[in-house]
């Protein structure tokens, strides 16, 4: 286990994770790198996660592996009365109570907002959910693919012409994990005006629609449904993939000033003189006469060579890399995004970097049989 030292901007807070699966459990791994005491509370059978493998250590799936370090584990049957006690005190020890339970399970247990906001007025509790609780589809059950379908974000993702396809990440969960990170910061920092918690929603349906920039605006400016437009972006152009002499390339070309350094380093300074393409809007007017010109002229040239010229040239521009040449590239490795913190633990480092109190990975997920280590003050 790391021997880092806790000095992160939320050391002191202590926050009971109640969640499971992904977008609940990612938002308690951040609270987590950036200090705050995690204690996460799975049923007696652990986190479904646990089991969604291959690959397993210690008969855990890396899954799980991906999103609970930095949190103490507690094993607790909800259903029984005793169990809820225990919650009861725990609660009482914590600043913020996250949870993800089908809408109606907390209140049914008598741990709902309501209730538990009189008994510890303090008290920032935050629900993850698929849909809200209330509304046409309020407290209905949401997952990532099927939100990414309803949302919308599948409709604009996938080849011209072909079927709508899945985002190839869990985006929609990892956002909204990121929005409950967001929506507890801001009550935390209300708290220290008023003194008193609040309820925090971040649902995932919210969380795809919000997304859909920028096909949202457009379609709310021009009332035209977007379409796929495959790695092509809608509203600017060369911003796609183009064969070379070996690799595809990515060029994510957005003003005027980067076109014409593109066409001098590829030897055809006249397109950037050519009327269809001297402008962003005639560029993405004429994308498909436009990527032939080009594709002509990157074909004399290898990816692996061009890619450096071009960046070198502040024209945007990258290789497409597979999951493996990204993790061990010595960029990832200087910014501190692959984190190992035993021989046996390897995870992906936390995005927001502080200068004063950064991020720390003190201990790795827990597997099971290591012992639930009670902190001064708790009861339980």
């Amino acid at each position: 286990m790391s021997s880092a030292i806790n000095m992160g901007s939320l050391a002191g807070l202590r926050v009971l994770d109640l969640s499971r699966i992904l977008g609940g459990p990612y938002c308690g791994q951040i609270l987590g790198d950036h200090g705050a005491d995690v204690l996460k509370v799975e049923p007696p059978q652990g986190d479904d996660t646990r089991t969604w493998g291959p690959p397993f250590r210690d008969g855990v799936a890396s899954y799980y592996f991906g999103l609970n370090r930095n949190k103490r584990v507690q094993h607790l049957d909800l259903a029984t009365e005793p169990d809820r006690e225990r919650l009861l005190a725990l609660i009482a020890q914590s600043d913020v109570l996250l949870e993800n339970f089908k809408i109606g399970t907390m209140e049914r247990w008598g741990l709902g907002y309501e209730a538990l906001s009189q008994r510890f007025p303090r008290l920032i509790w935050c629900r993850v959910s698929g849909f809200g609780g209330d509304g046409p589809l309020g407290a209905l059950p949401g997952y990532d693919a099927a939100i990414q379908a309803m949302s919308g974000i599948m409709s604009v993702n996938g080849e011209a012409g072909g079927e709508p396809l899945r985002v190839g990440l869990p985006v929609v969960d990892m956002v909204t994990g990121l929005n409950a990170v967001i929506g507890i910061l801001l009550a935390l920092n209300e708290r220290q005006r008023s003194g008193q918690g609040q309820f925090v929603e971040a649902s995932l349906y919210d969380s795809g629609v919000s997304l859909l920039h920028p096909h949202a605006a457009n379609w709310f400016m021009d009332g035209r449904v977007p379409r796929r437009t495959g790695n092509a972006h809608p509203n600017i152009y060369p911003y796609d993939t183009f064969r070379t002499a070996t690799e595809p390339l990515f060029l994510a070309v957005g003003n005027d000033r980067q076109f014409v350094t593109l066409c001098g380093v590829l030897g055809r300074p006249e397109l950037a003189k050519d009327e269809r393409y001297a402008s962003a809007g005639g560029r993405s007017t004429n994308r498909v006469a436009l990527k032939e010109a080009l594709e002509a002229a990157l074909a004399g040239f290898e990816a692996e060579t061009l890619v450096p010229r071009l960046m070198a040239a502040n024209v945007p521009a990258a290789p497409v890399l597979p999951v493996d040449a990204a993790l061990n590239h010595p960029h990832t490795a200087h910014r501190g995004m692959v984190v190992e913190m035993d021989e046996h633990y390897r995870g992906l480092g936390a995005p927001v970097k502080l200068g004063r109190t950064p991020a720390t990975y003190r201990h790795a997920p827990l597997t099971p049989g290591e012992d639930f280590d009670p902190l001064p003050g708790e009861s339980v």
